[in-house]
């Protein structure tokens, strides 16, 4: 069955990534040096895609596409017996964001239509050709410019964008996502190995992902200096020009505005309410009951993510650390993308 075949060439494909990951450039054979290549290129495009965090992704697809993980999954949805087309508008605020989205539509017996993000356009669609090729040419899947002749899209985008694309796509079958971002709750009690663990959650990808911690509940004893003991690991992410660019820029207007704040040269902490915040900048605020913050996750659940918090505050959130670990059946915007396909 061509749903078999799909399936035993992601579980190739992940050993294809994990091979590569394996490697030191200096052992690199030709196709080594071909996928090293579409990563060079990717990083030369777009600043924002390092080369680490490119395999950074690479590596949490590989560990996900395993036979069991793949089957667990499908076996909760319908595979189409006649399949339709559907029109992907791909983001690219971090590597192959929309791979996910590509996946779920060949693998519900669909044919993607994939625009592709002019920032993510190299890793995709060579992850796509080694894919079909691990599975015997049973891969169906366009690359596009411009969407026609579809049967449902699914698009993601800013908030302004996601305006523009509903209009457009009113009269078609459509999820339409807009910004998110994700939260992290403290108990009080948090060891600095979950702190560490936090850093990745907030600093992967430059904070850039709508899983990407960007503000914090803690208590209103917590001493806000054990997070800068414990983000050090990632200091060099100053290094990077286009970050330390937001970072400037943030920390000038603090600075013109005369606002409060904590600096640490490579991070800033502001006291604010504000769910999103700049980058380079992570919001928090104090509280002194847990009530407070459930109606604040209430409140603003159309743009939270995900959150970050000991499972014993009853938050329905995930552990330090595993924010950009996302499943195969954890969706953008908890909207179940298979199931959308189910009825296209």
């Amino acid at each position: 069955m061509t749903i078999e075949k799909q399936i035993s060439g992601l579980c190739k494909l992940s050993d294809f990534i994990k091979a590569f990951l394996e490697k030191k450039p200096e052992n690199y054979d030709e196709i080594d040096e071909e996928c090293y290549s579409v990563l060079r290129k990717s990083e030369i495009e777009n600043s924002w895609f390092t080369i680490e965090n490119q395999k950074f992704a690479l590596k949490q697809w590989a560990n996900l596409l395993t036979e069991e993980n793949l089957k667990k999954w499908l076996s909760h949805y319908q595979i189409a017996k006649i399949p339709k087309k559907v029109g992907l508008i791909l983001a690219g605020n971090i590597p192959m964001v929309g791979f996910h989205d590509v996946i779920s539509v060949v693998l519900s017996g669909n044919i993607p239509m994939i625009k592709l993000s002019s920032k993510d356009k190299r890793m995709i669609p060579y992850l796509l050709e080694k894919w079909n090729e691990f599975s015997a040419g049973n891969v169906r899947y366009e690359l596009t410019e411009r969407l026609a002749n579809f049967d449902a899209v699914i698009a993601t985008g800013s908030n302004n964008t996601a305006r523009y694309l509903e209009y457009y796509f009113k009269d078609h079958l459509s999820v339409i996502r807009k910004n998110r971002t994700s939260i992290a709750v403290f108990k009080g009690d948090e060891t600095d190995g979950q702190l560490q663990l936090l850093a990745e959650d907030i600093f992967r990808y430059f904070g850039l992902g709508c899983r990407n911690v960007t503000r914090i509940f803690i208590p209103e004893d917590f001493k806000i200096d054990r997070l800068f003991e414990n983000f050090l690991n990632f200091k060099e992410i100053i290094n990077h020009h286009s970050y330390a660019n937001n970072y400037e820029y943030n920390r000038a207007i603090y600075l013109l505005n005369q606002e409060k704040f904590w600096d640490n040269n490579f991070v800033m902490l502001k006291e604010d309410e504000q769910l999103f915040s700049p980058l380079s900048v992570i919001n928090f605020s104090r509280y002194s009951s847990l009530d407070a913050v459930k109606d604040f996750i209430a409140t603003n659940e159309e743009n939270i993510q995900a959150i970050v918090a000991d499972p014993a505050l009853g938050l329905n959130s995930i552990n330090f650390g595993e924010a950009q670990n996302p499943g195969l059946d954890t969706y953008a915007d908890h909207l179940d993308t298979m199931r959308f396909l189910e009825v296209v």
